[in-house]
């Protein structure tokens, strides 16, 4: 009997935004992410004599998310001389489009499924250009821990690698999730928005550095570095939002209510740092010491706030049906 594939979803700490071309989902730049526990997705497939058929959290989907669900599987399909009809069977433990990465660990899930069902013998390196296909975070999801998607110049260059897959660095995300609702604007609309900013081109050119510096971080354990950088390059990300023509935010009054309790928290010693996706919920970088008191601050502030404390995920696993 085929698996069940699993996939963890990802939050990026050095951001993915912007397409160096949209076909084969190349970036303008290079990522880095921590892969989440808390937060994953279980797909499996089935052949079908009727037609393809896209079942998410047990109700049948015929909307934009079947198309390109299907869309994707045609090219993988066609890269692999497979013609059957399938039933794509997923459970999705994380919000759909609301700025939680859902697509990171969907698409990464469905590549390892498609795999597994056909007995396709890949290493991780060729799984990740598989799932880049469908989402481009999703290569990033392959992995455990921290991992990197080298930006790459072509289908062949542009992949993830793991940077750490089991560190034992004292790192814990807590994600506030203020709003589950899918966002208006999506990633890819937005990511076109974003290059008409002045200060596009300039964040990119940081971009070399800024991996560098978040690598040294990681490699000598020190917390306070990483975050402040999370930090410095998600603010980056929302501020060329703001400065595109037209400008467009995620933000909703309650994120920009959540940065300032982060920076609040800062200024009494409890030492915190966010990073924002595309989306307005707001994830929490902190230590194991801190995380009481931080999810006791937003549950005072916050009314019938959802929270979530995660921590490091794994890789991609296989269960049994």
């Amino acid at each position: 009997m085929k698996k069940i594939a699993r996939a963890h979803t990802n939050i990026a700490l050095i951001k993915y935004w912007g397409k160096a071309d949209a076909k084969l989902r190349l970036p303008l730049m290079s990522s880095l992410s921590m892969t989440l526990d808390k937060f994953y997705s279980d797909t499996y497939l089935e052949k079908t004599d009727g037609p393809n058929t896209f079942i998410l959290n047990g109700e049948l989907q015929s909307n934009s998310t079947k198309d390109r669900v299907f869309k994707y599987l045609e090219l993988l399909k066609n890269k692999y001389g497979i013609t059957d009809n399938l039933i794509v069977n997923s459970i999705n433990h994380v919000p759909t489009a609301a700025g939680l990465a859902s697509s990171s660990s969907a698409f990464a899930a469905l590549a390892a499924a498609f795999c597994n069902y056909y007995e396709l013998d890949l290493s991780k390196k060729e799984l990740s250009r598989l799932a880049r296909l469908g989402s481009g975070s999703a290569s990033r999801s392959i992995y455990g821990g921290f991992a990197v998607w080298n930006k790459g110049t072509s289908d062949e260059s542009s992949y993830a690698y793991a940077l750490e897959e089991h560190p034992q660095m004292d790192l814990h995300l807590i994600a506030v999730e203020l709003n589950a609702q899918p966002k208006k604007l999506s990633s890819t609309k937005g990511m076109q928005l974003a290059q008409t900013s002045p200060f596009f081109k300039p964040w990119i050119d940081r971009n070399d550095l800024e991996l560098k510096d978040m690598e040294s971080a990681i490699h000598a354990d020190d917390f306070t570095k990483l975050g402040s950088l999370a930090e410095l390059n998600a603010s980056e990300m929302h501020a060329v939002n703001s400065t595109a023509v037209p400008g467009f935010t995620y933000f909703e009054p309650d994120t920009i209510k959540a940065i300032k309790l982060v920076q609040n928290l800062r200024e009494q010693g409890i030492e915190c740092y966010y990073t924002i996706d595309a989306g307005p919920n707001v994830k929490v970088l902190c230590q194991l010491r801190n995380i009481k008191n931080i999810v006791k601050a937003f549950e005072t502030s916050f009314n019938n706030v959802n929270i979530v404390v995660a921590s490091f995920g794994s890789g991609i696993s296989y269960l049994d049906r």
